[in-house]
């Protein structure tokens, strides 16, 4: 069975990295949240009652990503080196575009860190918007960078 595979009785396992080399490893995800025109401006100008909706959501973002391995059942713990969350405006949407950049030093990367980050950075956003704005919508939650490790970098936007 390759470790990749589900048994014929459907168990699952953590895949064995330890013969992996430890190097410097990076991941970038991006998504986004659409609402509507007025959430976005309150967003913008700090009108909601829960408070600073991005810097919930940058933190937020921050503390998902170092808790990717205790909710994905397969995902290695990480030492991770660095986590960061960039928020832009979109007024054609209009939206809120989240990028999450994971950088650490191990044997497997940190893909699943930057898109826990981005999905709980939005769902931040739905939270503290949601008594304005009931049509939010969480989209295009995707990896669009990484690097490091066997197959080097690899960009996916």
């Amino acid at each position: 069975m390759k470790s990749q595979e589900v048994s014929a009785a459907g168990v699952v396992h953590m895949v064995d990295v330890g013969q992996k080399p430890v190097t410097r490893r990076e991941a970038v995800a991006k998504g986004r949240i659409t609402m509507k025109a007025a959430t976005l401006m309150a967003v913008r100008r700090g009108e909601l009652v829960k408070g600073d909706v991005v810097g919930a959501a940058r933190i937020a973002g921050i503390m998902a990503a170092k808790e990717a391995s205790r909710l994905l059942p397969l995902c290695h713990p990480l030492p991770i080196d660095e986590v960061a969350l960039d928020f832009a405006f979109v007024g054609g949407g209009p939206a809120v575009e989240i990028t999450a950049r994971v950088r650490c030093t191990a044997r497997t990367g940190a893909e699943m860190e930057a898109l826990t980050a981005v999905a709980v950075a939005a769902l931040t956003i739905y939270d503290m918007c949601k008594p304005i704005d009931t049509s939010m919508r969480l989209e295009a939650i995707r990896l669009v960078k990484k690097s490091g490790g066997k197959s080097g970098t690899v960009i996916l936007e």
